[in-house]
């Protein structure tokens, strides 16, 4: 980290971190600790929390994690937070009731695993791994109620959806309250320079910082970055919705799960999980406009650069040519059966998979339905459902297999 002029080093390093965040607040303290840094030549600490409330991590991880990665190759400090203690309360952000309580087993599971697939994306050597439970199982009960002074009940009701609940009558435990008290203390713990999430963590972000001014330290810069939509084209990626595609997917099931994500997000994955530059994004933006690119070129290209990440490239290549084999060059019957699904049984379009295969006739019942997911008997698009709960979008067209050679084409009727 050395330059004969920090200032303009700094600049350039504000220009990369800049790209694909939502928010920086503020640009200015970030430039001013950028400079300081390369000056004093001291690695900013950057921070990223993550509860390991399930076991796996998806694409949608990837990208605060690939953020952090950004900072590593930067020359900074990157401390990925295992909230071994938070996740026993669970982060109240976005939820519309209070989250069921993990026991400490459950949760040290999900770190191991969570832990050796983040060092998929991060540098393993240079990655400081903490616990959040270090701190926080130590605490005596003075400290909490110290810590507990430092915020008021109605800071924390500006919160959206603390404030939706109360006003709906709906219950609010004090733990739900305490939880951003917690995740802010831990920058407090670890003098954390900066702190990168989602932008559904502004809320406990910033307390972070207010909790920093609180113990005479200077304030964290908050990045937030976007959500990742998941494959379903509308939600977040979420394991719960089925719509995701975890890191430790097969090469072939993720490709498959690649490119059946729609036309309209596809740039979005080019910059959140590829960090495509802005000239290509340019290029293909005015490609799909003009007619030069095919839709399904781009998206097999997003595909295959992806999986390389994760399984190198000849695995991609490879799982390339395996789809273009099945779902290009005919491997498929060309005269596939149209099987049209009644509007009632999918009321907006959407519907979990086993209702799908019975509604179509595919079987004969939602136990047989479940019998075949769970041998890997179904994919949709080329990719193998693996969620009883997977729901699919049929108000466009999705080409069903069933075992290994039957293949059907279902549609909203």
């Amino acid at each position: 980290m050395s330059g004969t002029d920090p200032r303009s080093e700094a600049i350039e390093q504000l220009r990369i971190l800049r790209r694909g965040t939502v928010s920086i607040i503020s640009e200015e303290e970030l430039l001013g600790k950028l400079e300081r840094s390369l000056s004093e030549g001291r690695p900013l600490v950057v921070k990223l929390g993550v509860d390991p409330s399930r076991p796996d991590i998806h694409l949608g991880h990837s990208v605060p994690l690939r953020k952090l990665r950004q900072f590593q190759d930067l020359g900074h400090e990157a401390v990925l937070v295992i909230g071994d203690f938070t996740a026993r309360i669970g982060d109240p952000s976005g939820a519309s009731e209070t989250r069921p309580m993990l026991s400490k087993e459950e949760v040290m599971a999900n770190a191991e695993t969570y832990t050796r697939q983040a060092k998929k994306i991060l540098d393993p050597e240079r990655t400081r791994i903490v616990f959040n439970g270090s701190w926080f199982e130590k605490m005596g009960f003075e400290k909490v109620l110290d810590l507990s002074s430092k915020y008021t009940v109605a800071r924390m009701l500006e919160r959206d959806d603390f404030s939706k609940r109360f006003r709906e009558g709906r219950p609010i435990t004090i733990t739900e309250f305490i939880y951003p008290l917690l995740q802010g203390y831990d920058s407090v713990e670890l003098g954390a320079d900066v702190e990168i999430g989602g932008t559904d963590q502004l809320f406990n972000l910033l307390v972070g910082r207010d909790l920093q001014r609180e113990y005479g330290q200077e304030p964290q810069v908050v990045m937030t970055l976007p959500l990742l939509v998941g494959l379903d084209g509308k939600e977040k990626m979420s394991k719960s919705l089925g719509n995701y595609v975890a890191v430790e997917d097969p090469p072939d099931e993720m490709f498959g799960k690649l490119m059946s994500i729609p036309d309209d997000i596809m740039l979005d994955y080019m910059r959140l999980l590829l960090d495509a530059a802005d000239e290509e994004i340019t290029e293909a933006e005015e490609g799909l406009r003009d007619g030069t690119i095919h839709p399904r070129d781009l998206k097999a290209r997003i595909a295959e650069r992806i999986v390389a990440m994760y399984h190198g490239e000849d695995s991609a290549k490879a799982a390339a040519e395996r789809f273009d084999r099945i779902f290009r060059m005919g491997e498929i019957p060309k005269d596939v059966e149209l099987i049209t699904i009644p509007p009632e049984k999918a009321p907006e379009g959407i519907a979990e998979i086993e209702d799908i295969l019975v509604a179509a006739g595919l079987v004969r019942s939602r136990s047989e339905a479940k019998r075949l997911i769970l041998q890997g008997a179904i994919e949709v698009d080329g990719r193998k459902v693996e969620n009883r709960s997977y729901t699919i979008d049929i108000t466009k067209e999705r080409t069903l297999r069933v075992g290994k050679k039957r293949f059907v084409r279902i549609l909203r009727g």
